[in-house]
């Protein structure tokens, strides 16, 4: 038996009615030439022989009355692998259009908490004599790295490889006694201030470090310099402004509208594209820029065309909330998140594909730097401080506000690295592996991209109400690769 974090335990309290925490990994395999293949006995299979080694796959929730902790998970005394992979096809012709359809109506449910929190399903039909699976599992189980990891075990990277030893021998577990878990609640809630303290003595001597920090200071420096109006003439009295000082790539202090700002529906809509990973590789390098500042600069430029087609390009960059993973490979810990985040201004506001990709650069270092003079790898253990029901209640409370204030950022963009070496499910070929992330409150909108031998294979996920037309924003960010790509090398 173990106990969920505060974070993990996050991501099951912001759920209701039609915000789903789960995120999911879209997979297109080729079929083998083998006629007696079959998809979905062969995926099933797959996990059955390897549920020793899918620890989250097995596991299912154990609640603490009254909320008075984080629940616990255990190995699920009831587990049925029948009820986890389900059989689905898209019909005839079979377009990745049709199939991203039914991923949007597949995510936009919520899980059975009855159960492990994981659903698979095998989707057929597909042109071109290709199948897809469709793994959704609960963020409260795994962040986006774990998950990676998950999928490297779930699938083999040679094919037709043999079954691992000791398949599927796994050992259930009894579910924990009321008064048991109870008293485990007292005694952490009786931790839980020394807690408290060690954390604010952990976040002080974290922001002392980055103070000390050069970077740092230049950008405070920088920041203090940029500043307008009353507080920039209190805060810049006896300093000399430097018209030409190059100031940081700040994201804005109010977050700009975007139609895609507001409360969510229940309902989904979900769009993938591609672009090959050498080319992308090659313009960032051919302008001295990082894979990550050509996916910001893409998701930037992308929603510049986008908005400016409706007319609704603001003045101020938007923003965009960047996932920061905080594994070093050491964890005791695996299946859990180990996550943090940082904001950072996309270059929306800027009309030229190679000033963009600067922008972009830019952005990214500032926030890195940011993120550096913040104690953000305290956020797990942050979130574990307070009484869970307490922590439930105000952070429900906030995402309601949220729906009504400015947003804290517009979107979420996200770059996950990804395996480098194909994958195999029995003689079949997985040639796609796109991600599929979730949104809440008031965040309609998330760009999630995900490396794949030689491609980046780019998820775009809104509120189908908010966002109907997100087809169109996805062919943008390809528009816009193009034009950066002609840019960099002297052809726009």
């Amino acid at each position: 038996m173990k106990q969920l974090s505060g974070l993990d335990s996050a991501f099951l309290d912001l759920e209701d009615d039609h915000q789903f925490l789960h995120v999911s990994q879209l997979l297109i395999l080729e079929r083998p030439d083998d006629p007696d293949f079959a998809p979905y006995p062969a995926w099933r299979r797959q996990l059955a022989d390897r549920l020793h080694q899918l620890e989250p796959l097995r596991r299912r929730l154990v609640e603490v009355p009254f909320g008075l902790d984080h629940p616990y998970w255990i190995a699920d005394p009831d587990f049925d692998l029948d009820f986890h992979v389900r059989h689905s096809a898209v019909p005839p012709p079979g377009t990745d259009d049709q199939l991203d359809q039914l991923v949007g109506r597949l995510i936009a449910a919520p899980m059975d908490r009855e159960h492990p929190l994981w659903v698979s399903h095998v989707i057929e039909g597909l042109s071109d004599n290709r199948f897809a699976i469709l793994t959704m599992i609960h963020h409260s189980a795994v962040d986006g790295a774990a998950g990676a990891d998950l999928l490297q075990l779930m699938l083999d990277d040679v094919p037709d490889a043999e079954p691992p030893s000791h398949a599927g021998e796994w050992t259930p577990e009894e579910p924990p006694s009321t008064a048991g878990v109870l008293a485990r609640a007292a005694a952490h809630g009786l931790r839980r201030p020394a807690r408290g303290l060690l954390l604010a003595a952990r976040a002080g001597q974290s922001v002392a470090r980055a103070s000390r920090n050069p970077a740092v200071i230049d950008l405070a420096d920088k920041v203090r310099g940029s500043l307008r109006g009353p507080l920039g003439s209190v805060l810049n009295v006896g300093r000399e402004r430097d018209p030409d000082q190059d100031l940081p790539r700040l994201p804005p202090l109010v977050t700009p509208p975007a139609p895609f700002n507001g409360p969510v529906s229940r309902y989904r809509r979900f769009v993938h594209r591609a672009l090959p990973l050498a080319e992308v590789k090659a313009v960032g390098k051919e302008a001295g820029a990082t894979i990550n500042d050509v996916v910001v600069s893409l998701c930037g430029g992308g929603l510049r065309r986008w908005l400016l087609e409706r007319g609704e390009l603001p003045d101020q960059p938007l923003t965009a909330m960047i996932p920061v993973s905080l594994r070093e490979g050491d964890e005791d810990e695996q299946w859990t998140n180990r996550v943090s985040a940082t904001v950072a201004a996309l270059p929306t506001d800027v009309d030229d594909p190679l000033a963009r990709l600067q922008a972009a650069h830019d952005a990214l270092r500032v926030a890195k730097q940011v993120f550096a003079a913040l104690p953000g790898e305290l956020t797990p253990d942050a979130a574990g401080l307070g009484v869970p029901a307490t922590v439930t209640a105000v952070s429900r409370a906030l995402t309601r506000w949220s729906t009504v204030a400015p947003a804290p950022f517009n979107t979420v963009v996200s770059n996950v690295p990804g395996p480098r070496e194909p994958l195999y499910l029995g003689g079949a070929r997985m040639t796609h592996y796109i991600p599929v992330s979730a949104v809440a409150d008031p965040v309609g909108l998330n760009i999630t991209v995900q490396s794949y031998v030689d491609q980046l294979d780019i998820g775009l996920l809104a509120c189908a109400e908010l966002m109907p037309d997100l087809h169109t924003l996805a062919d943008a960010v390809v528009e816009e690769f193009e034009a950066l790509r002609a840019a960099v090398r002297g052809g726009g």
